[in-house]
């Protein structure tokens, strides 16, 4: 399968991601961001391999931004070849390699700062987390290239953690408070084909929440004495994979594991897995995830709480759990086409992943919140973690790289093939080759996605082909329609768990027409979301709007909507260098309050325009407040 992009909304941010993202994020691992937090990633690894004096400098988990950036830039290197940025990985690789032990490890942190303590911190030394990110950029780095120079060091690197934990008695029987390693090894082992590492994988996945856990004897363990909140849940820890009901804990960690556990389903076929990730996917979805496809309600510990709790403030939303959302999406995706992943999958890119980077490529948020008050959260303790402005950098740098690294690999998202059936989960211009039975088809798709909802897809084929192609309808459109030929096709008799599936023998030239018609809708939440009672949100097809300061006016928390107010979709290509804006009526306090905290209630509202934007494209004006769920009258 081969998936080009070449549409005006996707392809446009994946060649920015590569010619701008890329290279501005080097120089940040580099520390030549002029006003950005410090990485010193990059000269750790030069400490570490002895060819710089000094001390380790970051997080303990420093060389995954490293292995992250590695691993963008080399999906990008696939549609956009480049043999300056090659030489640069290659250096990087090089480094690497000098800055590996002998027997195969290699981690800056524990290699410089404290190298006594090597496997000492399962919960939250990330060493299995780091070697993970390393597998996944060595592993992508080949497919790109074909050098096997890194691949090579990470299988030294497998192997030696294969030695050293298991399930012998001369082994020690552990596994990472941060979830990642086990899907990687996943990838490492689709790669060789060594079957010793989806074992392994099995192991830390299998191993993780039986009881006693090693992890209450861990010297980085938190114990509830000190903080209830960093318990065995905020690992994942509490309870077998397979017994896990809810999505407990830290988020991100959460969506890696679930995301491992469906790799691991796929390549054991193992039914119990899909079982218990299908009851975890419904209950994350239908009761801890945000509109926006945000995850994590609570800053501190960056977790889930309960069902419900879905602040819009104070939400924490990293950017990173939403990424590992659509990791988790597609995983189910290939596990069995059902549009409840799709729309998911869908609604996480367009809202709570777009949300963090800047429409430059080169600021970033790692919270999401669904309401700024600028003032406001500067100055509340309960909201240090919200940025107001997306900054060059963090000290805890993980989600920039993460999001470069989605985006050039963002066209392996779009389809999934079993056999002779082709399957498009998402929707832009693109030509895509695939091989049916030993003939080749090529799908040629143009649409103006998201802005409208019509997308034509001719075939391309040397002979006829008999294969079925089946096509996500999204959750948010009422009135579907599909054609081939001209022909109109009665859904009822094709659709199955939100996907249309064509079987036929097709020819070249054929033509699809799927017609999904975007209107503008009023989303209301589940009563029991007690922050959105009496509001409701907008959405336009798969994008969530909210407003602005920069386009109403301060204090957006006093407009309502009454019941028949009515918004447009407008096609404003002054706007955030183009796209459709949402524009309506709504009401407004009419009275001045002058210097009164309190007063009996008045009526009287007068009538002002309201624009609404993407949400994914707030906060590249001037700072200002920021309101997805609006008061209704």
């Amino acid at each position: 399968m081969h998936v080009k992009l070449i549409d005006q909304f996707w392809q446009p941010k994946v060649r920015q991601t590569v010619q701008e993202t890329i290279p501005y994020q080097w120089k940040a691992l580099n520390d030549e961001i002029e006003g950005a937090e410090p990485s010193h990633a990059i000269e750790n690894f030069r400490i570490s391999a002895g060819e710089q004096t000094g001390t380790f400098y970051g997080m303990v988990f420093q060389d995954s931004d490293v292995a992250k950036w590695v691993e963008a830039a080399a999906y990008s290197l696939r549609q956009f070849p480049n043999p300056q940025l090659e030489a640069v990985i290659d250096a990087v690789v090089d480094l690497m390699g000098r800055a590996q032990r002998p027997d195969g490890y290699l981690n800056t942190y524990y290699s410089v700062a404290e190298p006594e303590k090597r496997w000492n911190d399962f919960s939250f030394g990330h060493e299995l987390y780091c070697a993970g990110h390393l597998i996944e950029a060595a592993v992508a780095y080949y497919e790109s290239t074909g050098k096997r120079a890194f691949l090579d060091m990470m299988c030294r690197y497998a192997d030696y953690i294969d030695r050293i934990i298991g399930p012998n008695s001369d082994q020690i029987h552990v596994y990472c408070g941060h979830e990642e390693i086990e899907l990687a090894l996943v990838k490492l082992f689709r790669t060789t084909k060594e079957q010793r590492y989806l074992q392994l994988s099995r192991y830390f996945v299998e191993e993780r929440g039986k009881q006693p856990s090693f992890l209450k004897e861990d010297p980085g363990f938190r114990s509830p004495s000190n903080d209830r909140w960093f318990d065995l849940d905020y690992h994942q820890a509490h309870a077998p994979v397979r017994e896990q009901e809810t999505a407990d804990g830290h988020s991100v960690r959460a969506m890696y594991l679930y995301t491992a556990m469906a790799d691991l389903a796929i390549a054991y076929g193992d039914a119990t897995l899909t079982k218990a990730l299908r009851k975890l996917w419904d209950q994350v979805t239908t009761k801890r995830m945000y509109i926006t496809g945000g995850l994590g309600s609570q800053g501190h510990a960056e977790r889930f709480t309960i069902d419900y709790d879905l602040p819009n403030d104070t939400a924490y939303t990293e950017t990173c759990a939403s990424i590992g959302l659509v990791m988790w999406a597609f995983r189910m995706l290939q596990i069995e086409n059902d549009s409840r992943y799709g729309d998911v999958m869908e609604r996480v890119l367009f809202n709570g992943v777009l949300s963090g980077m800047s429409l430059d490529g080169t600021r970033y948020f790692y919270v999401n919140p669904l309401e700024v008050h600028p003032a406001v959260a500067e100055y509340r303790y309960d909201m240090q973690h919200v940025k107001t402005e997306r900054v060059p950098w963090f000290g805890c740098a993980c989600c920039p790289p993460n999001i470069a690294r989605l985006m050039t690999s963002l066209d392996t998202y779009f389809f999934t093939q079993n056999g002779a059936e082709i399957a498009m989960h998402l929707y832009a211009s693109n030509e895509s080759t695939f091989d049916v039975q030993g003939k080749k088809v090529i799908l040629h798709t143009e649409t103006r996605y998201p802005w409208n909802g019509e997308i034509q897809i001719r075939l391309q084929t040397d002979e006829p082909t008999d294969c079925t192609l089946s096509f996500r309808i999204p959750s948010w459109c009422r009135q579907p329609s599909i054609a081939v030929n001209g022909e109109s096709l009665a859904l009822d008799a094709i659709v199955k768990r939100g996907y249309a599936s064509i079987g036929r023998k097709w020819m070249d030239s054929d033509n699809i027409k799927l017609h999904f018609p975007m209107v503008v809708e009023r989303i209301e939440s589940n009563p029991k979301v007690h922050e959105n009672a009496g509001k409701i949100a907008l959405q336009y097809g798969p994008l969530v709007y909210c407003l602005e300061e920069a386009d109403n006016g301060s204090d957006l928390t006093d407009i309502c909507l009454s019941e028949d107010s009515e918004f447009i979709a407008v096609d404003r290509e002054d706007v955030l260098g183009g796209i459709v804006v949402l524009s309506g009526e709504g009401l407004r306090s009419d009275l001045s309050w002058e210097d009164e905290l309190y007063r009996p209630v008045t009526r009287k509202k007068k009538s002002v325009p309201i624009t609404a934007v993407p949400y994914a494209f707030w906060g590249n004006r001037e700072p200002g407040e920021m309101l997805v769920w609006i008061r209704e009258k």
